[in-house]
């Protein structure tokens, strides 16, 4: 017998050669072998010619005669057989199986000895090798090697320092789980914790066994919690699925032992955390109420990513939706929390819209009585009803109540307003966020009604006031939203309670620097009608107009730091700051403010601000409104009366020449005090905007140009001015591109003007673009702007003289 008594792994093998004697091995008796394979025979039979053989070889010996033509012959003999039926030796099969088991229970006993650490390498890999082999193929003595004192031998060789001992330690222990009794065994101490460190390890071998032997374990329900509940073994299994570098079966292994694993909710609460939802998601599906309640608390806690939203509500929407409709308020809870999780990105808002949560939100929200939720639940809901309304969806003709009731419905408006008024801030903020959100849309129009019927006016301009900044943001973004369809019942409201215009600009100035707040406040601020006087007034008795010159100043010379909100920030302190140029004519102050801050310069510098064309916009019609004025204020120098000699002498009577006056305004102007376009190099600036792509940049810009062609200054200097800043070519491509009515009203007015030059007059007749858009201005504009068109075509003599068809003007 050879030196390795498991030389071979099927133990019928063993021959004279492996026989120990030291170790009391029976030998293999000759009768005990198959003649064909020379191997123990496991299911012996005779045949006709007295010869007994393993039943497997001697059928398929009879096969491959039958196959070749022969008549069957005894392998032994050789003798021609008349029958090939076989006859099983029972007693022989007995004798071979008591056999077997006596030497299997010795060789277990040599191979649990060899497992210790004074053993070598070589002996502990075969007694490894030979505890798998009676595992899986004896049965006589399979449960010696699953004796704890075997299983632990097996577990302690994890520890040895030779690498193939611990890849077969591993491998042994998978084979030896295949038996629930050693998957307890195996789970039993820190063994399992062991086995977590082998799934991080650098080598791929120790990490396919063990994680082979994971999903042995994982087949027991018992072990699930306890896997679970060692560190790292959840997260380490579920980096090996989403791994690209691991093992096709490694990973098919760990993905099955995740799904045991799932069998534990706290182990699916592990695997929710880490990204593996579909756990979660199915028990909310299938699972019983208790666990749909507890699975949706927790999905409420967790961070998802956008897409991971998407999937939820297109997976458990609907039964989120339905937990929320049961009377339990626990459940309710459990499914508002999630629900205001999954609604906060606007597809998975949208598909929860579709699955019908708004009437039962709704309805929640509003209740009253035995079905009033509590404050936090109110709150949630809030919460999830601004997710939903600002996700973009179309909610004018979705019907969340009877009498086909819609969320802009009037009667849900004047609820959400009566909710706003009758909470805390918390939830007030969360309604007025709603509010934002459907003014924000196509159905701006019914919410403004609503406001309007409701006199909630004055209620919603108070939160400016409001000592949350939470809760004043989303007041000021509704009051902003509402401003372009209802500025003058807000400008009466901020005018007519105390203190709020102060509050207001005191948010607009405050030094922390450029919030999203302050740049809403004075958006809001900016859309209020430039035309009510009062408010102006108001604003320049409180001397805001100063503190807002001194922001916009401190932005332009970069004394304050610049962040996303800068633009809309700096657009609505230059309206702002515009708005005082609106009440010249009224107010003396307000003249007088702006020559003390030179406000006309500050406006001549932000025309240059590229990229800002609000910004420019304001700022041209600031100084279109501050140039009207500049023919009042300039002052024409008073001439000394000649010498009494003069009359002797009429050398003498010669009027001094007077120098430096505007040859606009014929006196002396400058840009601070006169506000004088020429003077403050405004002209070649505003020009440069009429080629802007923005209409209203352009119109503005107009405006601005045209006060130099007005009856009150010299016309014939302005063309002239005009002329050598390029921008009488400008002003007929505004005529001839007809962008809208108002721009055509003012291109019109000043093409008449320059017209009144011969020279251009000249020009221009042969110019049919511009002719031709005179005539279509003279055939279909209002009726002002077809006079003017005809007095310019009469200077192009395109209209005789004699044939004008309107009275002159």
């Amino acid at each position: 017998m050879a030196e390795s008594w498991a030389g071979s792994s099927d133990a019928g093998s063993l021959s004279d050669d492996n026989y120990f004697p030291d170790r009391r091995i029976e030998p293999i008796y000759d009768s005990f072998l198959c003649p064909l394979t020379k191997q123990v025979m496991h299911d012996p039979v005779t045949i006709e010619s007295g010869q007994t053989f393993e039943r497997e070889a001697i059928e398929k010996w009879f096969k491959g005669c039958k196959e070749s033509g022969r008549k069957p012959v005894c392998p032994v003999t050789g003798e021609e057989l008349n029958s090939t039926d076989m006859s099983p030796s029972i007693a022989l099969r007995h004798t071979i199986e008591e056999w077997t088991a006596r030497n299997e229970a010795t060789q277990i006993d040599i191979a649990r000895a060899s497992l210790s650490l004074a053993t070598s390498e070589k002996d502990i890999l075969q007694g490894l090798s030979y505890i798998q082999h009676i595992s899986q193929k004896s049965i006589a003595n399979k449960f010696i090697v699953h004796q704890p004192a075997s299983v632990h031998l097996v577990i302690d060789m994890l520890k040895n320092s030779s690498r193939k001992v611990r890849l077969k330690a591993l491998e042994t222990l998978r084979v030896l789980a295949e038996e629930d009794s050693s998957k307890e065994i195996i789970a039993e101490g820190d063994t399992v914790r062991t086995l977590v460190k082998f799934l991080h390890h650098e080598k791929a071998r120790e990490r396919e066994e063990t994680v082979a032997l994971f999903y042995e374990l994982s087949k027991s329900e018992f072990l699930c919690e306890k896997i679970g509940s060692i560190n790292g073994a959840i997260l380490l299994l579920l980096g090996m699925t989403s791994s690209k570098s691991e093992n096709v079966v490694a990973v098919r292994n760990a993905d099955r032992a995740l799904d045991n694993l799932a069998r534990c909710e706290n182990n699916v609460r592990q695997m929710a955390e880490n990204g593996r939802l579909q756990p979660l998601l199915t028990i909310l599906l299938e699972g019983t109420p208790e666990t749909k309640l507890s699975m949706a608390a927790f999905l409420g806690d967790l961070v998802l990513n956008n897409d991971v939203k998407v999937h939820v509500s297109n997976t458990v929407g609907s039964a989120l939706i339905d937990l929320m409709k049961t009377g339990d308020l626990r459940a309710r809870e459990a499914s508002l929390k999630a629900l205001n999780q999954i609604s906060s990105y606007e597809a998975s808002s949208m598909v929860l819209i579709e699955e019908g949560i708004l009437p039962p939100l709704v309805s929640g929200l509003f209740s009253v009585g035995f079905r009033h939720h509590p404050t936090q639940l109110k709150e949630i809901s809030a919460t999830i009803l601004s997710n939903l309304v600002n996700s973009g969806y179309d909610f004018s003709s979705l019907v969340i109540g009877p009498g086909n009731q819609t969320l802009v419905s009037e009667s849900i408006i004047h609820e959400l307003l009566h909710l706003i008024s009758n909470t805390g801030p918390a939830i007030e903020c969360k309604l007025l966020q709603v509010l934002v959100g459907l003014t924000s849309s196509t159905t701006v129009s019914e919410v403004v009604s609503a406001i309007t019927s409701s006199g909630a006016t004055i209620s919603l301009v108070q939160f400016i006031e409001a000592p949350q900044r939470d809760l004043r943001l989303a007041a000021l973004k509704l009051l902003h939203n509402l401003s372009p369809y209802m500025s003058q019942d807000l400008a009466d409201a901020l005018r007519g309670t105390a203190g709020q215009l102060g509050s207001l600009v005191k948010i607009i100035l405050e030094s922390i620097g450029i919030t999203e707040e302050q740049a809403t406040a004075v958006g809001f601020l900016a859309d209020l009608p430039e035309e009510d006087v009062d408010l102006t007034r108001q604003m320049l008795n409180e001397g805001v107009f100063q503190q807002i010159r001194s922001k916009v100043e401190g932005i332009r010379q970069g004394t304050m730091r610049g962040n996303r909100f800068m633009t809309p920030y700096l657009e609505g302190l230059v309206r702002v700051l515009a708005r005082v140029t609106y009440i010249l004519p009224q107010q003396p102050d307000a003249v007088q403010l702006c020559r003390e801050h030179n406000v006309a310069s500050l406006f001549t510098k932000l025309l240059l601000a590229n990229g800002q064309e609000n910004v420019q916009i304001a700022s041209a019609w600031a100084l279109s409104n501050l140039s009207q004025e500049s023919p009042k204020l300039t002052r024409v120098p008073e001439v000394p009366p000649p010498p009494f000699c003069a009359s002797i002498f009429p050398c003498f009577s010669k009027a001094p020449d007077v120098t430096g006056l505007c040859p606009i305004h014929g006196g002396l102007c400058s840009v601070r005090d006169t506000f004088c376009l020429v003077e403050g190099q405004a002209v070649e600036n505003l020009v440069s905007l009429l080629d802007h792509e923005n209409e209203k940049a352009i119109e503005a810009s107009l405006a601005a140009l045209s006060t130099l062609l007005d009856d009150d200054v010299n016309i014939e200097q302005g063309v002239i001015l005009l002329s050598e800043a390029e921008g009488t070519s400008h002003i007929f491509e505004v005529l001839v591109a007809k962008q809208n009515e108002n721009l055509r009203r003012r291109a019109v007015w000043a093409a008449e003007r320059l017209l009144r030059t011969e020279g251009i007059a000249i020009d221009v007749s042969t110019n049919a673009n511009v002719v031709n858009a005179l005539v279509d201005a003279f055939q279909n504009a209002d009726y002002r702007t077809r006079q003017i068109a005809e007095r310019a075509l009469r200077s192009v003599d395109k209209i005789p003289n004699f044939s004008g068809i309107f009275p002159n003007a």
